[in-house]
């Protein structure tokens, strides 16, 4: 086989690769818009967030759960030990009881993976540079 039928065999392998990574990672516009309509009764987002029947979520990646300022925890969440990574916040969106029993977060959850990644990346968009 030839150098150019190599290189387009590992072309095509590679962009296989990271084109299946990328869509794991989500879409955060379409995340913005589930967001909008799932998520934003309670929660807020952005430069003017402020709590309200839910704590702002920017930077919520990284977080503890039940530590940001100005919102009024319960005590479930708060002494949950959770901390927020990609991982624990798509169970917690999944199944918020199964994550912190005892929350007062009035939410089903979402079983469509693919939302679930697509809010995790809309809410990536909201971590500190």
């Amino acid at each position: 086989m030839n150098h150019a039928g190599v290189l387009t065999i590992a072309l095509l392998f590679t962009t296989g690769l990271f084109g299946t990574a990328a869509h794991a990672a989500g879409d955060a516009e379409a995340g913005g818009k589930l967001f909008v309509r799932t998520c934003g009764g309670c929660h807020q987002v952005g430069e003017s967030a402020r709590p309200g029947f839910g704590p702002v979520l920017n930077g919520v990646i990284g977080r503890t759960a039940g530590s940001t300022e100005g919102y009024q925890y319960s005590e479930a969440m708060k002494s949950s030990g959770v901390v927020w990574t990609r991982e624990t916040l798509a169970k917690y969106i999944e199944d918020p009881k199964s994550v912190v029993a005892g929350t007062r977060m009035i939410f089903w959850g979402i079983s469509d993976q693919e939302k679930i990644e697509n809010l995790l990346a809309y809410l990536e968009t909201f971590q500190p540079q």
